[in-house]
Parts: structure tokens; C-alpha cells; sequence
């Protein structure tokens, strides 16, 4: 027969049972969330760690490149001028000298060339190179400096090049340009027929200069063309100054017009045929080439992705955390 005793006992046990059961999971949970907490935290750390070590050596990688690869063999130095010379750009003057002074400066560079392949840009910009490369020749004497054309070398390209020792061109290559441009439109007629009013306020006589949607004034197309003539003028001293008895006697060679590598070098705008590799070997002397075009750009763009990836883990661990 059953005990009355024994079902009161499991009766007062089962809230018993019930409340520590709770607490286990409790216990459980909690202990859940200190794994996953320290996990994340571990995640971060490791993030962060390899966020500043990825940041120091991207910092430090043009110069360990330098010293890896030249090491005690002389080499040729090659700094790029590639695409639109401008400020801000790879192929601004910022970025060319520096490649251009760690070239100079480097015990083991035999000769410097500058890897162009360039339709133009900034005539300030182009100057400003051009100025560097005539202070580093003279600063260097033993140190030659060429100018190896790819696929164009004009307008500010070749305001660059002009500074070089000598050209190389392929046959094939688009040189020269020299020449200076300005342009807009006007859309004076069109606002006229379409029953539009131009209202425009301005302190200073020319102050509207170049605006598009006024007449043209003839003092203001005076002034620009003299601007123009001044800025070609400098570009053509330049190239006299550079090129020198080699460039040929012919009306055009100034007037904006370009011409082939082999065009170009009956004209004196170039010496001979080369590219990189050739000039590296057969004028300078040696089959070893070392980059010295500045990378810092890469660290620019490096450092942003780091910053967005690790944005973005940070906010997927907020947005968990508020969803548990």
C-alpha cells in the first residue's frame, strides 16, 4: 500500500526541483554568454593587432622594398609618370619627386629612368618635376637620367621628359603637344531660344570671366590669349632649354601638334628607340631594375578598407548583441 507520507515528500520536492532547474539554465546561459563575450573580445584584439601591424608595415614598405631589392647590386631606378598629371594623383609632382629623390640618393642607383606614359595634365605640376630633375642633375653629375616612352608622352608628359638626359621612344609612340589649352562652352544662343534670362550679380568688372552663360567680351579673350601665350612660351623655354641644338628647325614644332616616336626623333623631340628594359640594359648597364615609385597611396587605400572592415565587424557585433 502507498505511503501518504512518501507522495507528501515528492510533492514539496518537485517546486524544489523546478526552481533549481531554472538556475542551472541560468548558470548555463550566463556561462554561454562569457564564452561568446570573450570570444568576440579575442576576435577584436586579433583584429586590432593585425589593423596596426598591416598599417606599420604598409608605412614602412617603400623603404623595405628599397633596402630589399638593391642591396649591394647597382641597379637602374625607374619612377613612373603614368596617366594624368595632376595634384593629388599618382602622377603628381608630390609623388614624382619623391621617387625621384630616393633614386638619386640611393648608393646603388646607376642611372635613373623615368617610365612615362602620359598624356598630359597641370603645367605647374609638370614644372614643378621639371625643375627637380634639373636641381638633381646638377646635385648628381655622375648620375644620368632618361626618359623611356610607352604608348604617349605629350602636353605635360613631355614638359617632364624635355628635362631628361635623353628620350627613348618606340616608333609607334605619340609625342609632343606643346602647346596650352582652354575651353569651355557657351550656351548664350541656346538660353535665348528656349526664353531663359541670365541674372547675375557679381563685385569686379571680370569677375564673371569664362562664365558660359554670357557673351563673350573681347577684353576677357584678349587677357586669356595672353595668358596662354605666356604659360606656352614658358613650356617652349623649357624645351629649348632641355633639348637644346638637337631639336629641329620647323614652324610646327611648337604649335601643338603631335608626332610618331620616328617623327619625333627627326625632329629632335627624341634620341632613339629603348624602352625600359633596353635603356636599363644597353645604355645604363645593367638588367637590374628597382622600382622606386612612391606606394603611400596604397596606404591610403589600405588603411580605409582596414577602417570600413572593422566598422562594419564592430557594428555586426552591436547589432547581436542587441538582438540577444
Amino acid at each position: 500500500m502507498e505511503n501518504p507520507q512518501d507522495n507528501n515528500v515528492q510533492k514539496e520536492a518537485r517546486p524544489h526541483d523546478w526552481e533549481k532547474g531554472i538556475i542551472e539554465k541560468l548558470a548555463y546561459a550566463s556561462l554561454d554568454e562569457q564564452r561568446k563575450a570573450r570570444r568576440w573580445g579575442i576576435l577584436f584584439k586579433t583584429l586590432t593587432l593585425a589593423y596596426l601591424i598591416a598599417i606599420l608595415v604598409i608605412a614602412m614598405y617603400p623603404r623595405l622594398k628599397s633596402e630589399i631589392t638593391t642591396g649591394t647590386q647597382q641597379h637602374a631606378a625607374v619612377v613612373n609618370v603614368q596617366g594624368i598629371i595632376a595634384e593629388g594623383k599618382p602622377a603628381g609632382a608630390e609623388n614624382i619627386i619623391d621617387g625621384l629623390r630616393d633614386a638619386f640618393k640611393d648608393k646603388n642607383t646607376k642611372g635613373v629612368i623615368l617610365n612615362i606614359n602620359s598624356p598630359g595634365g597641370s603645367p605647374v605640376q609638370a614644372h614643378y618635376v621639371y625643375q627637380e630633375i634639373l636641381r638633381l642633375k646638377e646635385k648628381h653629375p655622375g648620375i644620368p637620367i632618361y626618359a623611356a616612352v610607352s604608348d604617349i608622352c605629350a602636353s605635360g608628359g613631355y614638359y617632364i621628359a624635355a628635362a631628361a638626359d635623353k628620350i627613348f621612344v618606340d616608333q609607334g609612340s605619340i609625342i609632343g603637344s606643346i602647346g596650352v589649352i582652354m575651353n569651355g562652352f557657351g550656351f548664350v544662343d541656346a538660353m535665348k531660344k528656349v526664353g531663359v534670362e541670365r541674372r547675375l550679380f557679381t563685385a569686379g568688372r571680370h569677375k564673371a570671366l569664362l562664365d558660359p552663360f554670357s557673351p563673350v567680351k573681347p577684353d576677357e579673350t584678349q587677357h586669356m590669349q595672353t595668358l596662354l601665350d605666356e604659360v606656352h612660351q614658358q613650356f617652349i623655354d623649357a624645351v629649348k632649354k632641355g633639348r637644346g641644338e638637337r631639336l629641329a628647325n620647323d614652324p610646327d614644332l611648337f604649335s601643338g601638334l603631335v608626332w610618331t616616336g620616328a617623327q619625333g626623333i627627326k625632329l629632335g623631340l627624341a634620341d632613339d628607340y629603348g624602352n625600359v628594359d633596353s635603356v636599363a640594359r644597353d645604355v645604363i648597364g645593367t638588367e637590374h631594375k628597382v622600382d622606386f615609385t612612391p606606394q603611400e597611396k596604397l596606404l591610403d587605400r589600405l588603411t580605409g578598407k582596414f577602417g570600413a572592415a572593422f566598422g562594419q565587424a564592430l557594428g555586426s557585433y552591436v547589432q547581436s548583441m542587441s538582438l540577444q
